[in-house]
């Protein structure tokens, strides 16, 4: 790597063990390996953390004080269910336990569980029961992130018992908001989700008028 870009081995050691704290990539013997596949919460949960926090930011914003809103089984929509602050009867329905238990301690929000089967891999709850639990509600706002996002394809999951649910969710909201980090820009997963053009709007940690983000302009609004 160090010949390769023309910098020295103690950057490229420096950049690794950044890269691997963010959780982009594991070190191994003489370099690094990549990172693929469902991985469990707690380990998604350190993956491109800062951009997630203002991804939160911004969501924030479009969290009501009453009524029904859903998050999906993503650490993203976690970092938002830990910013939500006290609501006036704000019931948020998630197919995640971890998002879960985070939701139980915050004045004026009611977490609801969806239930369902325990998928192994990712932590959250999938299944016809999980499906049933989704669609069972009516909400002003589906926040719903995704394993991959491309400008034609529109959002993919790394399988398609998580993809179900949440469309599951959608089915039933007013709109669906997927926040994603630029890194899940330009890629494809295994099973589809969402096409753009059901999705009300696309919030990532770029500013707007980033031209990472060209490609998106025409399909969906953004934030």
């Amino acid at each position: 790597i160090a010949d390769e870009l023309a910098v020295s081995a103690m950057t490229v050691r420096r950049d690794l063990d950044e890269m691997e704290a963010e959780g982009l990539l594991r070190r191994v013997r003489g370099g690094a390996i990549s990172i693929s596949g469902p991985r469990p919460f707690d380990e998604r949960r350190a993956v491109r953390a800062r951009a997630k926090q203002v991804i939160a930011s911004k969501a924030l914003a479009l969290i009501p004080q009453s009524g029904a809103i859903a998050l999906d089984a993503s650490t993203t929509t976690g970092t938002i269910a830990s910013s939500i602050g006290q609501r006036d009867g704000l019931s948020v329905v998630t197919n995640s336990f971890e998002n879960f238990i985070c939701l139980r301690s915050i004045p004026g929000v009611t977490g609801v569980l969806t239930g369902g089967e325990s998928e192994p891999n990712t932590e959250s709850l999938v299944g016809l029961l999980a499906c049933q639990g989704a669609s069972s509600v009516l909400y002003s706002r589906f926040f719903s992130s995704a394993s991959a996002v491309d400008s034609a394809l529109g959002s993919s999951e790394v399988s398609l018992d998580e993809s179900q649910v949440k469309q599951a969710f959608a089915s039933t909201a007013r709109e669906t908001i997927l926040c994603v980090d630029s890194s899940k820009l330009d890629d494809r997963s295994m099973a589809v989700s969402f096409n753009l053009r059901d999705v009300s709007l696309l919030i990532t940690e770029l500013d707007p008028r980033d031209s990472r983000l060209d490609a998106y302009r025409e399909h969906v609004e953004l934030l």
